[in-house]
C-alpha cells in the first residue's frame, strides 16, 4: 500500500524512486526521485542472494528466528571471534611500554577490567531482543530523539576508530612479514577492501564469514570445512604464539616509580583496559534484533558477557607478554622501534615460513573485528534523519571505509598515540549514557513500558532535556580527572608525580548523581 507521500505520483515517478533498505518493513520510508538507471542498479544489488538490505526499522515479531540454544551460544561464539584480534591485543603492550607496570600488576588489571568493561556492552545487548532496534534507536527512548543524535554521532566515531586501528595493525604486520617489499599503506588497503567487501552484506554473511571465509582468503580452501568458525584458526595461531614467545615473556617485570606513581599507571591502565570491551555498547543491540523478544535476558547477557571477557582477556595477557619480553629480548626492542605488527611478527620468530604464515592470518583475522564495526557505523549514518535513513546501508558501509581507510594511512606512524587517546575518550561518554539508561530502566521505567513502534516519532518520546542536561553535566568529570597527552585535567594532575585518569568515574559520579532529580522534574513539568 503507497505511503502518504507517494500518492499522486505517476507510474513513471514511482519507477524512479529508490526504494530504501526499510521500505520492505516500514511506512515511513523517504522517498527520493533518482534517474531510473539508478534506481534499477539499487534494486539489483538488495537482490543479491545473501544481501541484507534492511536499515534502521524495526524487526518485526513475525520476523524473527525461532529460539534455540544454538541460536544463544552463537551470541557468545561472535563476541569471542570478533575480539580476539590483533587490535586488542596491542592495547595490552601499552601496560609495559607505556605506562612502565611490572607482569603481574598488568595481569589482574587486564583480567578484573575486562570483566568490569564487559558488563555494559552485555546489559545493552539485552535491549536488541527486546525491541527489535538497533542500539543507537534505543538510545532515542533514553536520550531524546534528538540528544540520542548526538550519542549516534560519538558512536560513529568509536566504530570508525576500531576500524582505523585494525587496519593500521594489519597493514603493518603485512609489510613485517613481507620484509619491508610491502609498504604498510599497501597492507592497510588490502585489509581496508577486504573489511568492506564483507561488510556491504550484512551480519547474515558475517556469521558465514565467521565460519569459512578466515581458511579461504589465505589460500587455504581445503581447511575451510576443517576450520568451521573463524574463531579456530585465530585461537590455534594465538596458541602457538604463546608456545613460541612464551618462553622469552618477563613474568618478572617489576613496575617503575614509587608508589604514588605506580598507583597512579595503575589506575590509567585499568581505565583504558575497561574501556576497549566498553566501546561495544553503543552497538551491542545492533546484532540481536533478529532474536525473539522471549529470549531470556539473563541468557542474553551471559553470552555477550562470557563471550567478551573471554576474548578481551586471553588477547590482552598475550600483549602484555609480548610487551614485557621488549626489555629483555633485543630482537624484540628492534622489532619494537619498527612498529607494533613487526613486534608480533618477532613473537613467532623461529617458526620460519609457517610463523610468516600465522602472521598473515593473525592480520587478516582483524576483518572479523572490523566488519561489525562497519556494519554498526553504516546504521549510525542512519540514525541520524530520515534523509540519511533513504541512503542504503551499503552505500554507508562503503562511506565508513573510505573514512577510516583515510584515517589509517594518515595516522599509521602513531598507533599509541590514537591509542591512548581515542580508546580512553571513548569510555568516557559510553560509561555516562550507560548510567542513564540504567537509571531511567530501573528507577522511572519499572512500572511504564516501552512503546517500540514509536522510534521516528520525536512527540511520543523523552524530550531529552534530563538526559542531555546529566549528559553534559557528566563531561565535567573528565574534564577534571582525563590524563591525555593533549589534556591533563586538575584532578589527575595530582595523582603520582606525572598524573593520572580519574575522567571515566568521574564522568560516571557526575551523571549518576544529576540525572535522577533532572528527570524528576522533567516528567513532572513536561510530562515524558
Amino acid at each position: 500500500m503507497p505511503t502518504d507521500s507517494e500518492k499522486g505520483l505517476g507510474e513513471k515517478d514511482l519507477r524512479s524512486v529508490i526504494v530504501t533498505p526499510d521500505s520492505a518493513s516500514s511506512d515511513d520510508a523517504l522517498p527520493i526521485h533518482v534517474p531510473e538507471k539508478l534506481s534499477r542498479w539499487n534494486r539489483t544489488i538488495q537482490s543479491l542472494r545473501g544481501f541484507e538490505a534492511r536499515g534502521i526499522s524495526r524487526v518485526q515479531a513475525h520476523e524473527r528466528e525461532a529460539p534455540t540454544m544454538a541460536a544463544m551460544l552463537q551470541m557468545a561464539i561472535m563476541w569471542y571471534s570478533a575480539n580476539i584480534t590483533l587490535n586488542n591485543l596491542a592495547v595490552g603492550f601499552l601496560g609495559p611500554l607505556l605506562f612502565q607496570l611490572g607482569f603481574l600488576d598488568c595481569a589482574l588489571l587486564v583480567v578484573f577490567a575486562c570483566f568490569l568493561g564487559s558488563v555494559g556492552p552485555a546489559y545493552m545487548a539485552t535491549w536488541g531482543p527486546q525491541s527489535g532496534h538497533r542500539t543507537m534507536v534505543v538510545a532515542r527512548y533514553f536520550m531524546g530523539y534528538w540528544p540520542a543524535k548526538l550519542t549516534t554521532v560519538l558512536n560513529l566515531i568509536i566504530m570508525v576508530g576500531y576500524g582505523t586501528i585494525s587496519c593500521i595493525l594489519g597493514g603493518q604486520v603485512l609489510s613485517a612479514v613481507s620484509g619491508g617489499t610491502m609498504s604498510v599503506v599497501v597492507g592497510i588497503v588490502i585489509i581496508a577492501l577486504i573489511c568492506w567487501a564483507i561488510a556491504v552484506f550484512g551480519m547474515k554473511p558475517f556469521h558465514i564469514y565467521e565460519k569459512d571465509l578466515q581458511a579461504n582468503v589465505v589460500g587455504c580452501h581445503a581447511l575451510t570445512e576443517t576450520l568451521r568458525y573463524q574463531s579456530i584458526p585465530q585461537t590455534v595461531v594465538l596458541f602457538i604464539l604463546i608456545g613460541s614467545a612464551g618462553p622469552h615473556f618477563n613474568t618478572s617485570l617489576q613496575s617503575v616509580g614509587n608508589s604514588a606513581t605506580i598507583a597512579a599507571n595503575r589506575l590509567s591502565f585499568f581505565s583504558l583496559q575497561l574501556s576497549v570491551p566498553l566501546s561495544w555498547a553503543g552497538a551491542s543491540s545492533d546484532f540481536f534484533v533478529y532474536y525473539p523478544e522471549s529470549s531470556s535476558k539473563p541468557m542474553v547477557f551471559a553470552m555477550t558477557f562470557i563471550g567478551l571477557s573471554i576474548s578481551f582477556i586471553f588477547v590482552n595477557l598475550l600483549g602484555v607478554g609480548l610487551a614485557s619480553g621488549v626489555s629483555t629480548n633485543p630482537g624484540w626492542d628492534t622489532a619494537y622501534t619498527t612498529s607494533s605488527g613487526a613486534l608480533l611478527l618477532a613473537g613467532f620468530d623461529g617458526l620460519g615460513g609457517f610463523g610468516k604464515f600465522c602472521a598473515v592470518v593473525v592480520a587478516l583475522g582483524l576483518c572479523s573485528n572490523a566488519v561489525p564495526s562497519i556494519y554498526a557505523a553504516a546504521l549510525d549514518f542512519q540514525v541520524l534523519g530520515k534523509v540519511w535513513k533513504a541512503i542504503p546501508r551499503y552505500a554507508w558501509a562503503t562511506v565508513t571505509s573510505i573514512i577510516y581507510l583515510v584515517c589509517a594511512v594518515a595516522g599509521r606512524n602513531h598507533l599509541f598515540l590514537i591509542f591512548q587517546n581515542f580508546l580512553a575518550l571513548m569510555g568516557y561518554w559510553l560509561a555516562m549514557f550507560i548510567m542513564i539508561v540504567l537509571e531511567e530502566h530501573l528507577i522511572f521505567r519499572r512500572t511504564r513500558g516501552f512503546d517500540w513502534t514509536a522510534y521516528e516519532d520525536p512527540s511520543r518520546l523523552p524530550l531529552g532535556v534530563a538526559a542531555l542536561g546529566s549528559f553534559l553535566v557528566g563531561w565535567v568529570g573528565p574534564i577534571l580527572g582525563m590524563y591525555q597527552v593533549w589534556w591533563t585535567g586538575p584532578v589527575a594532575h595530582y595523582l603520582g608525580d606525572t598524573g593520572g585518569d580519574l575522567g571515566i568515574w568521574l564522568g560516571t559520579v557526575f551523571t549518576a548523581v544529576v540525572y535522577p532529580p533532572l528527570r524528576f522534574v522533567e516528567l513532572r513539568k513536561l510530562g515524558r
